[in-house]
């Protein structure tokens, strides 16, 4: 299988070469990454300036990696669109992120985001992080992802890929494994105020998460128990269930037309 690895983080945090080299001994595996870290970059897309790329050398079984100065979106598509013309990947995997992507978060995640890409090409796509710790326990993730991959078809039909979330713990101490859904993991946020030498005010954003509350069965609730997650993912967020309830709304009607 022909991988293609990419993240948030940067091509040379630890989280990518642990799994880009755990992939590498069974796969064909390449990596591109942003040049630094690009952590809660979203979706975002490099429009603006010019996008440099730079081969680098990582582990010597990974077949190319390089750098970019873009995004982790950038990061995949021109990989897919300019880096593997001749022979695009069969998967592409996001992480491993230093920290988790559980929730709401998805939605400022740029490793989920560079997963998201993945679908949008239609290659079947999987985002994998980590959660929180001072130890940090990569090759757990990264063989869980391994083994993932060898064993099961990864869904994509429908646009949709797999976020998954493993716990911090030695592989001996995790719960087991849960397909579930996406929790709340809402946040107590505050904006610091602070100022620089120059005496000019900024503000720094800061916050707390809040996690007490979350339903049984979701992501952020695996997680505080050890279990690891996977989520399956579709970016058509439309609420088919209330699309139906506005259509028949009469009042709509009103509206129809602008210039009554």
């Amino acid at each position: 299988m022909r991988i293609l690895v990419s993240n948030d983080d940067g091509v040379w945090a630890p989280g990518i070469r642990v799994l880009a080299e755990r992939l590498s001994r069974d796969h064909e595996t390449y990596v591109c990454a942003p040049d630094r870290e690009r952590s809660a970059t979203g979706h975002a897309l490099t429009l603006h300036k010019p996008l440099r790329v730079e081969e680098v050398e990582l582990d010597s079984k990974i077949r190319g990696s390089w750098l970019t100065n873009g995004t982790p979106s950038d990061c995949v598509k021109f990989a897919v669109g300019c880096l593997l013309t001749d022979n695009p990947p069969d998967l592409v995997v996001s992480g491993i992120n230093s920290h988790p992507n559980l929730g709401g978060e998805i939605l400022y995640s740029g490793t989920v985001s560079a997963a998201m890409e993945g679908i949008f090409l239609d290659i079947p796509s999987i985002a994998v992080s980590l959660g929180a710790g001072v130890h940090r326990h990569y090759d757990v993730a990264a063989e869980f992802i391994s083994r993932l991959i060898n064993n099961i078809t990864i869904p994509h039909s429908g646009r949709l890929f797999l976020n998954v979330n493993v716990p911090n713990v030695p592989a001996a101490s995790v719960a087991g494994v849960q397909v579930t859904k996406l929790g709340v993991r809402a946040y107590k946020d505050y904006f610091e105020k602070r100022v620089d030498p120059r005496g000019k005010t900024y503000y720094w954003l800061a916050g707390e998460v809040i996690e007490e509350g979350e339903e049984e069965g979701t992501d952020a609730w695996c997680m505080s128990r050890n279990i690891i997650s996977i989520t399956p993912i579709k970016f058509d967020m439309t609420d088919t269930k209330k699309l139906e309830e506005l259509r028949e709304l009469e009042q709509l009607d009103v509206l129809k037309n602008l210039a009554d």
